[in-house]
């Protein structure tokens, strides 16, 4: 389980993102730290990061889009 810190990292990032881009900076810090995420659910993310539970399901999916874009050679420290 990711520490406090991590999450608050994440929040950072997406709080620094333009108003209408704040769920696509939403799945970018996911697939950015996918593997860290692994074992994470989406409930837990959202809480980790103080958002509402709704991200729960963008989440998920963002962590199932990393599996297809790591076999097809996502560098996820270039995000």
């Amino acid at each position: 389980m990711p520490n406090p810190k991590f999450y608050k990292e994440i929040r950072s990032a997406i709080d620094a993102a333009p108003r209408n881009a704040y769920v696509a900076e939403l799945h970018l810090q996911v697939l950015k730290h996918a593997e860290t995420l692994k074992d994470v659910t989406g409930r837990d993310f959202c809480s980790g990061v103080g958002i509402s539970e709704v991200y729960g399901t963008e989440f998920s999916k963002m962590k199932k889009i990393f599996e297809r874009l790591n076999k097809a050679g996502l560098n996820p420290s270039r995000i």
